[in-house]
């Protein structure tokens, strides 16, 4: 209640002050510094505006009572229980209420205040109580216009500030107690472009426009015969000023909108994953924006690289939990991993498509989890049974992998769970996938297992030689594993053996 109390408050001083200033301020000095009266008719003229401005001030209340009512029915109530659809539509009120306020003071603001001065100002002029033509009331309405707009516009933007805190505080509310932001809802939109034209244009024509009219009326008194001379002059000059106010604007604007875009498109790159710094190339309070970003974009790459560090260490300690299960293929994991990467990098795969083999390659066995001790720790010859329960491994690694919810980055490591112990000739498993229906992870996974498999120590045979290995994955090339990623492995094993014999 007390925000609301204090967004009135607000509106209210805000109301006082803009009226103030183009009422009391401009409008009624323009009348009685412009006119010629006598004293009695400064009385006159008095009235009809303190008469004009009571009305005024009646008939925007009522308005403004009708506009304030979505906001105060959020506030008022006792129960704590408010419907949503109350606090979204308390929030759009909340958001329009600028442009309701402009339309207030050229409604009725501007004819409660016109209307009843011009039927009072008849009366006198009829009755003689003011010795002015009828003539000056036309020329009351143009200024009274002329003031309204300045009213409107100066109230537009202070009304923007005073909605900020009400606006924050409903959505707080809303999102507390629906989890729904209404401002995500939001179809209003006023562009800066429009905000600096308005302004600017009226705020450059205004002064000008209200002293030709000044001078109209006391060339009127003095001679009216230069009228058609004055307005010819004043004609140029308001276009002059017009065309200038309105290149000035677009400078203005054209200055604030390249920074501002250029920012935004940085910010659509960060959200497309491109955290890249900007050039701070600005010396005003842009460069505080620009720097602002800068930091953010050095937080979220150190916070990247720390989350790195952390995701791979976790897939090492997994990996390295898995080997601790079974110590006669303790480091499995990760020499299968370095074989990956090494016939990866042979193949020029990218750094990103690196990374994640390099993780499914390291987590490739998680599924031997749920495979029973007296099975996968057996040192003889596995039945049938038993090899059929160890071949429900690789499934059973994509499920406690899939149960985790990776993001959708590391989607792709899950093939290469699965699918690394296909056959090139269909005679594989899970799934019994053939040639290129196997995905790209599981065939260059399977090289590097089975030649780490058949290189490895077991309690019931001693590794063979890595010739031998080598000579066994030719065998098999094209039939069990893909033909490229043992060409592949094998090139790289026999560069890496030629640099030990040279660098021995």
């Amino acid at each position: 209640m007390e925000i609301f109390q204090q967004f009135q408050r607000t509106i209210i001083k805000n109301y006082l002050l803009g009226s103030f200033i183009a009422v009391f301020g401009v409008g009624s000095v323009f009348i009685f510094q412009t006119l010629s009266l006598k004293e009695d008719e400064f009385i006159s003229m008095g009235s009809i505006i303190f008469l004009s401005i009571v009305t005024m001030f009646g008939f925007e209340f009522l308005v403004y009572r009708k506009h304030i009512r979505p906001m105060k029915d959020v506030y008022i109530r006792k129960d704590p229980s408010i419907d949503l659809e109350v606090l979204v539509t308390a929030y759009n009120q909340a958001e329009r209420f600028p442009l309701l306020t402009v339309k207030r003071i050229l409604l009725p603001h501007f004819l409660g205040l016109s209307v009843p001065s011009t039927l009072l100002t008849v009366v006198f002029i009829h009755e003689g109580t003011l010795s002015i033509p009828y003539s000056y009331i036309l020329y009351a309405w143009f200024g009274a216009f002329l003031v309204a707009i300045l009213h409107a516009l100066i109230e537009f933007f202070l009304t923007f500030k005073a909605c900020h805190h009400l606006q924050v505080d409903l959505i707080r509310k809303s999102r507390t107690w629906y989890g729904v932001d209404p401002s995500n809802q939001s179809t209003l939109f006023i562009s800066l472009k429009q905000k600096i034209l308005a302004a600017s244009l009226f705020l450059a024509l205004f002064p000008i426009l209200l002293f030709s009219l000044a001078s109209q009326i006391r060339l009127s008194i003095a001679d009216s015969t230069l009228l058609v001379d004055y307005w010819k002059w004043a004609g140029i000059l308001v276009l002059i000023i017009t065309v200038l106010a309105f290149y000035g604007a677009i400078l203005i604007f054209k200055n604030i909108e390249g920074p501002v875009m250029e920012l935004v498109n940085r910010f659509e790159k960060v959200e497309q994953g491109h955290v890249a710094p900007s050039l701070n190339t600005y010396t005003d309070e842009f460069s505080h924006l620009f720097s602002g970003f800068n930091h953010m974009v050095e937080a979220i790459n150190l916070r990247d690289q720390k989350n790195q560090l952390l995701l791979d260490q976790f897939f090492a300690v997994v990996a390295g939990t898995l080997d601790a299960r079974d110590p006669y293929t303790a480091g499995h994991s990760k020499r299968v991993a370095e074989y990956s990467v090494l016939i990866a990098r042979q193949c020029k795969w990218s750094l990103e498509e690196i990374d994640l083999l390099n993780k499914s390659a390291l987590l490739h066995d998680i599924g031997k989890i749920g495979i029973r001790d007296d099975v996968l720790l057996k040192e003889g010859r596995l039945t049938d049974e038993e090899f059929d329960q160890i071949k429900r491994h690789p499934a059973i690694g994509e499920e406690i992998v899939k149960g985790v919810q990776l993001t959708e980055e590391l989607l792709p490591i899950l093939p290469g769970i699965r699918h690394h112990h296909e056959r090139i000739d269909g005679f594989g498993y899970p799934d019994r996938l053939k040639g290129d229906e196997i995905p790209v992870f599981g065939r260059l996974i399977a090289v590097a297992d089975a030649f780490d498999a058949m290189t490895s120590d077991r309690p019931y045979r001693k590794g063979m030689p890595y010739e031998k290995a080598f000579s066994i994955l030719k065998e098999g090339r094209g039939t069990q594993w893909d033909k490229e990623f043992v060409d592949a492995f094998l090139k790289r094993m026999e560069l890496d053996a030629g640099n030990i014999r040279e660098t021995g």
